[in-house]
């Protein structure tokens, strides 16, 4: 077992060419997943807190439910999307890292909206009374209530980033894991180890577990600096 350990501290040491392009392509795709999610999902989950209409019971336990969808699942619905007889075929996004984004930001989605929804319909419940004493409706809260709740947020966006991270099904589906081009960490990880190549998987590996517990660490301390503060 020394010699794939030795490998990849060798290779994590000297920054070698082909380590650092995968773990930068599997930042890339799922920062930008993140992000998407975040933009799209923030607004939704605050709205549907605040919001009463037919179907809101129905639509929290779907998007409830969607938090545990299979990966190899959304990877397949977006690979009949982009494929060549899908309806978006004509773009020819299918195994490129745009495929292995949509497919990520499809599996975070779900989270970041029922965890923003959670949060904003407590604080709602805890200081409705003094933001309409203030003038501001249900609309006009929303920013208030996200900034607000900004360090639970935070914690339900690294959720988010820890399965898109570590999610291998889907971005094989749709990105192929094609050396150079849409192989990603956990994707390398697999292909190396059933290769019988530990180097270059336990070095990953040890990137993934870092990556993840620094971020961890990250929100750990924000959220003791916000309690301190409101204490």
């Amino acid at each position: 077992m020394s010699d794939p350990f030795s490998t990849a501290f060798s290779m994590i040491v000297s920054g070698d060419p082909a380590f650092m392009e995968i773990i930068g392509l599997s930042l890339r795709v799922t920062l930008s997943a993140v992000l998407i999610a975040c933009l799209i999902g923030l607004p939704l989950g605050a709205g549907l807190a605040l919001a009463r209409f037919p179907g809101r019971s129905i639509t929290i336990i779907v998007f409830n439910a969607l938090m545990g969808l299979p990966p190899v699942v959304a990877g397949l619905v977006v690979y009949l999307l982009l494929s060549r007889s899908g309806p978006m075929g004509s773009l020819a996004l299918l195994f490129t890292p745009t495929a292995m984004i949509i497919a990520q930001s499809i599996l975070i989605l779900p989270i970041v909206i029922s965890l923003t929804r959670s949060v904003v319909e407590d604080l709602w419940g805890e200081y409705r009374e003094q933001l309409r004493s203030l003038g501001a409706s249900r609309l006009r809260a929303v920013p208030t209530l996200l900034w607000d709740g900004r360090v639970s947020l935070l914690t339900g966006v690294l959720a988010g980033f820890g399965r898109a991270s570590a999610e291998v099904g889907a971005v094989l589906i749709v990105g192929g894991n094609i050396a150079g081009h849409t192989r990603t960490m956990t994707t390398a990880i697999t292909l190396e180890t059933s290769r019988g190549e530990l180097g270059l998987a336990v070095a990953l590996g040890i990137v993934l577990l870092t990556l993840t517990l620094g971020l961890n660490a990250m929100v750990w301390f924000a959220g003791q600096w916000a309690r301190e503060r409101l204490g």
